[in-house]
């Protein structure tokens, strides 16, 4: 059994770097049922990880993203962190700032679920591919997460392991006092709980080196990977849009540059109209002003951008309401279609087809003069601001050669970015009150990042932040069973006794020096974590950290830091953290970027930490 374990294990990752167009998720289910049907763990055990407290965090987290980005919420922090960011490097080092700061107190995949969409909105306006900079947030959030306890998961779970061993010595002490020697006392010690800071005298060490390493090496060995439609951006067709700037909009009193108006790939503004004044051409020093008219050529996505900006609205229709319910669709107009030879004013959308005209594209012609003003042509592409049920009521209407909707036009909820404000601040404080106070005789208890994250996901829908309809799609079953499928393995190589075999393999070859047994234990927490899961890990050689130095009669403390920094600090593979699954898809990494970028940061941390290690708590040849 152990065999046939190590077997699906390493036949899992040949394939993946062998067959890059398989599926993740279902490889790893695969693995999984081969060692279900085999005998080596039961059904319960196989899918108990689609209950694992991680696996339900990261659902939970995934619909309060989508909820914060629903508000409006992402927008405005993702302007505040990377709107005058100009450059990769700029970008790199804000989100080195905010994310290692932001790690060491929230749960590291928080922190990449709310920052991952944030950098894939400003990478997609500069024209930069989000593979440039999803693999760094990812091991950012991972070095961050070793200053302190509550950062990563790995770390609450060695914790609660202690915290029960240490309960268990002091009950045995306390029922058989007369059995207690200095010896004794001297091994309670070793496994006390960890103090809130105490991990960060190495971990934080590891994460200067780290952040110098991501930002000066990580970018030469990155991927530069474009969507194949992203090269044909300047041959798609363009819009002339008139956007209406109100007194909520973050422009006002902002010049043009500053905006950012001059930065959005696909996009450009054509004139401003104050009052009946045209300001054209127009500088990146124009000041935007309340009731401004902002007339823009560009393409689809950056028009989409726009409307997420709060007070930015079209100004063809101004009685049509803006509202949530509402998106942008496409209509390409037929011959037999009534409004043709009308203007777009004249033309009456809004009482004919309950929408509104946003912009007008002709045959790659750029029109002139106020959209209201177009006479509509056989043949024209509108963008209009339309109900839901548009697409479906109109999709065989004579009126239209082609109708759809325009994909990720769903308009914001500025009105509720309150709310949701509230509800992520509610979701901070859980999560750092709860870390501290966690409990580890019970996973689900108030105290689990599981159920604040669930709770808070509710929440952003019975508020009305998030659609149900958006929830659901928010949650991405890929990921999730990935993870699950991985966690299962997990368990079979422990059950198996795959993973006792492996270690104690490697640890008997060593001998009794206690800095080559530090050396053995790190490198195989490290590599056992690359293979299987961070948390599994931990659990599996915590009890063989305490008991090898045990056996030579040297403190155990040194060996637990060792096991908690290798199995929280996987960098190698997309398998070993779920930061790095996390960030795979929408970054379109291949396995062996990791390999590529991760590998060197990997070996300079364990030299780091070990060496770290040795000398804080002296432990020699």
């Amino acid at each position: 059994m152990a065999i046939l374990s190590i077997l699906v294990v390493v036949a899992i990752f040949v394939l993946l770097q062998l067959r890059r167009n398989l599926a993740t998720d279902q490889l790893f289910l695969a693995g999984l049922l081969v060692l279900t049907i085999a005998n080596v763990i039961t059904p319960a055990e196989a899918f108990e990880g689609l209950s694992n407290p991680a696996v339900l965090t990261i659902a939970g987290l995934l619909v309060v993203t989508a909820g914060l980005r629903s508000a409006g919420v992402l927008d405005w922090l993702g302007n505040k962190l990377l709107g005058s960011a100009r450059t990769q490097t700029q970008a790199l080092i804000r989100l080195t700032l905010v994310i290692t700061v932001a790690s060491a107190f929230l749960l590291n995949t928080a922190v990449v679920a709310m920052m991952m969409p944030v950098a894939i909105d400003w990478c997609r306006r500069r024209n930069i591919s989000p593979s440039r900079l999803l693999i760094p947030i990812s091991y950012l959030a991972m070095l961050g997460g070793v200053c302190t306890l509550i950062g990563t998961s790995t770390t609450l779970v060695v914790n609660g392991e202690l915290t029960r061993i240490h309960q268990q010595q002091l009950d045995a002490a306390a029922i058989a006092p007369e059995a207690t020697s200095p010896e004794t006392n001297d091994s309670i010690a070793q496994v006390e709980p960890m103090s809130l800071f105490e991990l960060g005298q190495i971990g934080s060490i590891c994460a200067i080196i780290g952040v110098v390493y991501i930002i000066f090496i990580a970018p030469r060995l990155l991927p530069d990977r474009h969507e194949p439609g992203e090269s044909l951006g300047k041959q798609r067709r363009e819009y002339m849009v008139e956007m209406k700037v109100e007194q909520t909009c973050p422009y006002v009193g902002q010049t043009v540059q500053q905006a950012g108006l001059r930065n959005l790939p696909g996009l450009f503004l054509v004139e401003i109209n104050r009052a009946g004044h045209v300001i054209t051409p127009v500088a990146p020093s124009d000041v935007i002003e309340q009731h401004d008219r902002l007339v823009f050529s560009g393409v689809v996505s950056t028009i989409v951008d726009l409307e997420k900006v709060t007070g930015l609205v079209p100004s063809a229709d101004v009685s049509f309401e803006h509202h949530p319910e509402r998106r942008l669709s496409e209509v390409v107009l037929s011959r037999t279609c009534p409004l043709i030879g009308t203007t777009v004013k004249a033309a009456s959308f809004r009482q004919r087809y309950n929408a509104a005209v946003v912009a007008v594209h002709r045959s790659g012609e750029r029109l002139a003069g106020k959209i209201g003003d177009i006479e509509l042509a056989h043949g024209d592409t509108l963008l209009l601001q339309t109900r839901s049920d548009f697409v479906s009521t109109y999709r065989n209407s004579r009126d239209f050669y082609l109708v759809s909707d325009v994909e990720g036009a769903t308009p914001r909820r500025h009105e509720k970015i309150k709310i949701a404000s509230l509800l992520l601040l509610t979701l901070i404080t859980w999560l750092i009150t709860a870390s501290i106070y966690t409990s580890p005789s019970s996973s689900y208890s108030w105290t689990s990042p599981a159920v604040a994250a669930i709770v808070i996901a509710v929440l952003m829908v019975l508020t009305g932040c998030l659609r149900n309809t958006d929830a659901r799609a928010a949650i991405d079953l890929q990921l999730l069973l990935t993870i699950a499928a991985a966690l299962g393995i997990g368990r079979a190589l422990i059950k198996s006794g795959a993973a006792e075999m492996v270690a104690n393999g490697l640890t008997s070859a060593v001998g009794t020096s206690p800095l080559l047994l530090l050396i053995t234990v790190y490198i195989l927490a490290s590599v056992m974590t690359e293979m299987i899961s961070n948390n599994a890990v931990a659990a599996m050689l915590l009890p063989l950290a305490i008991a090898i130095p045990h056996s030579i009669g040297f403190d155990a403390r040194p060996f637990i830091m060792a096991i908690t920094l290798a199995a929280s600090l996987a960098f190698v593979t997309p398998v070993g953290y779920q930061t790095n699954l996390m960030v795979m898809g929408p970054g379109g990494y291949h396995p062996r970027d990791y390999l590529r970028c991760g590998l060197p940061l990997s070996l300079l941390m364990a030299v780091t930490a070990i060496t770290s290690i040795a000398v804080t708590y002296s432990v020699g040849p």
